[in-house]
């Protein structure tokens, strides 16, 4: 492959890096830059019709809506369940199961979050988990990176399913290389034996999330900033992460791809919430992990929300425990309605609620939005029905709205450059050249030949870091790591590996993805410091990529072999980095920049 061409196609990627984590800019600075290198890039460099850039931009910009439609309906429901007091009683409920702030980080971003992201997806879970963070005393910025860490193990099976049963299978379905090398092996049994796999894969992995997401709280951003308080609750982390990760592999094995994040997370809450009430593997009362009180925060931990007055619990409209959770329980349960049903589903994506454009400017690209089938749809209608569930007045729910709409639109001044440059990125192709990111992924397979799977995941964490979705990088990538594989003279079912590390390292990448981290800071106020979350985010990101890579090599390879050292070798270096880091010195962030 010419190298010139693959860093043409590395231009936009190094730009984003460049402008928003190196540079520090804030993002609203640093995506308006990275889109017109991109344009530049694709037009004068790659040979893209302007037509093709036009039609892409427009796509990026309806995705954007329904972004936003998102950002809103969490942040207005979270305000809603604030200005009617039951955010009061939901925070003494979590005191009551414990005040470890660990503790509740797992059982909220990891656990619900999980439910959510099983229901919903696209970002949903951040959106919700964040707010509702830091309405019980988090750090914005500390909300917002453990909301960022669980976007990882649950996400392939997200949306009931989605980035398997669309974003797989759209990629390798009617494919000829597919079909020839399946001989008599079913199509559907062999897209459910990849979901199988990255059920494994992802179980293996993902126990140790809880254990990475706590460790990293206590070490940025615990008084002693250091990453020991994390591990001083590593049997309740690793419980609450088998508690899920188990069940979650057995549904994908015996259930299919649409119910392991769902159904798992709920087995999950139902195994992990009353062992917490009951005290079993919880830290002792001397050992509690709380933040310091908010003079001594360093500046950019904070978000808007953390300026709003402390939530009181003696309102004069006290609110059960019941009723001040009802509003996320109806969440949960539309969500789920809405996505199982099939006459639900049916009307609110029925062509009378659907704007669709096809062929944009006489190219392929169209537009396709249904508003009412956004989750954002959703939280609205439940912020409707919780005014007259809480009884609340007037003034109070205008309120929410208002300071809704305010922090929207600063999430949108930055979404509405960072989701086009997305879309024309992937939609580079010419008739002598493939895509910018098709072509990245044959560059790094080309260097790396027979090892290519230790690699695997590192391609869909970029496909997922430039589409912000697990769905769209299985979309893209799914047959290019299957011919990779077959190209390598792997038989069909260690190809089938090969594309489920694609999915595990796609559901890694949206920790770090640029529109999700915008999209969860905006939901919680926290501006400018998308950079600093990426480069915090990057740590377990890097350990789920590296780690997914060795156990699939080591999979694939069959027996003892060196690949399950190595994989040993990546887990004890992140956890040895955690523990001989016991905040000596504290970490400074200052300006954007660290230092420990």
């Amino acid at each position: 492959m010419n190298q010139w061409i693959a860093l043409i196609a590395l231009l936009p990627i190094v730009s984003v890096f460049f402008f928003l984590v190196l540079l520090k800019w804030p993002a609203s600075r640093a995506m308006p830059l990275s889109l017109f290198v991109t344009i530049l890039s694709a037009y004068f460099l790659w040979g893209t019709d302007g037509n093709v850039i036009a039609a892409a931009a427009i796509n990026g910009a309806v995705t954007t809506f329904e972004i936003l439609m998102i950002v809103f309906g969490a942040v207005l429901l979270l305000n809603t369940v604030k200005e009617s007091g039951a955010i009061a009683t939901i925070r003494q409920g979590f005191i009551n199961i414990s005040p470890d702030r660990r503790i509740q980080a797992i059982i909220i971003a990891w656990l619900f979050g999980a439910f959510i992201e099983g229901a919903a997806g696209f970002g949903t879970p951040a959106a919700i988990a964040a707010p509702l963070l830091v309405a019980i005393g988090f750090p914005a910025m500390a909300a917002v990176l453990v909301a960022l860490i669980i976007q990882s193990t649950p996400v392939s099976f997200g949306a009931i399913g989605t980035p398997i049963l669309v974003g797989v299978n759209s990629s390798l379905a009617d494919q000829p290389i597919v079909t020839s090398a399946l001989g008599n092996w079913e199509y559907t049994s062999y897209l459910y034996t990849i979901a199988a796999n990255v059920g494994l894969l992802h179980s293996i992995i993902g126990m140790f999330i809880p254990l990475f997401m706590v460790s990293m709280l206590t070490r940025f951003f615990g008084k002693e900033r250091s990453f020991r308080q994390g591990l001083a609750v590593w049997k309740f982390a690793l419980f609450a992460g088998i508690s899920f990760t188990i069940p979650y592999y057995l549904i994908a094995v015996f259930l299919g791809p649409e119910f392991p994040s769902l159904l798992g997370a709920l087995i999950g809450m139902l195994i992990v919430i009353p062992a917490a009430k009951k005290g079993l593997f919880m830290p002792k009362k001397d050992e509690i992990f709380e933040f310091e009180d908010k003079e001594h925060w360093q500046e950019d931990w904070f978000g808007t929300l953390n300026n709003d007055p402390p939530v009181m619990t003696n309102r004069s409209n006290n609110i059960s425990l019941i009723r001040a959770w009802a509003p996320y329980a109806f969440v949960a349960i539309l969500l789920v309605l809405t996505r199982f049903s099939p006459e639900i589903k049916g009307f609110l994506t029925s062509p009378s609620v659907t704007v669709s454009v096809s062929n944009l400017f006489g190219t392929n690209i169209g537009i396709k939005t249904s508003p009412l089938y956004v989750p954002g749809a959703i939280f609205i209608a439940v912020s409707i029905l919780t005014y007259f569930l809480h009884r609340m007045n007037l003034s109070s729910y205008k309120k929410a709205w208002s300071k809704s709409f305010n922090t929207t639109i600063s999430a949108g001044v930055t979404l509405i450059f960072a989701v086009p440059m997305i879309k024309i990125f992937l939609n580079t192709q010419t008739d002598e050249l493939a895509s910018m990111p098709i072509t990245l992924a044959e560059g790094l397979a080309h260097v790396v030949g027979p090892i290519w799977p230790m690699f695997a995941p590192i391609i869909g964490a970029l496909g997922a870091f430039i589409a912000g979705s697990n769905t769209f990088s299985n979309m893209m990538f799914s047959i290019f790591q299957f011919g990779a594989a077959e190209n390598i003279g792997l038989d069909v079912t260690q190809a089938s590996y090969v594309v489920a590390l694609q999915a595990i390292g796609g559901a890694a990448g949206n920790m770090i993805c640029v529109h999700n981290v915008v999209a969860a800071s905006a939901t919680v106020g926290l501006r400018g410091k998308e950079g600093t979350l990426i480069r915090f985010a990057l740590i377990p990101m890097s350990y789920y990529v590296l780690a997914g890579g060795a156990i699939g090599m080591a999979i694939i390879s069959g027996g003892w072999n060196m690949w399950l050292f190595v994989y040993v070798f990546i887990l004890m270096s992140y956890f040895m980095l955690i523990y001989y880091n016991k905040g000596k010195q504290p970490l400074q962030i200052e300006n954007n920049q660290f230092s420990a």
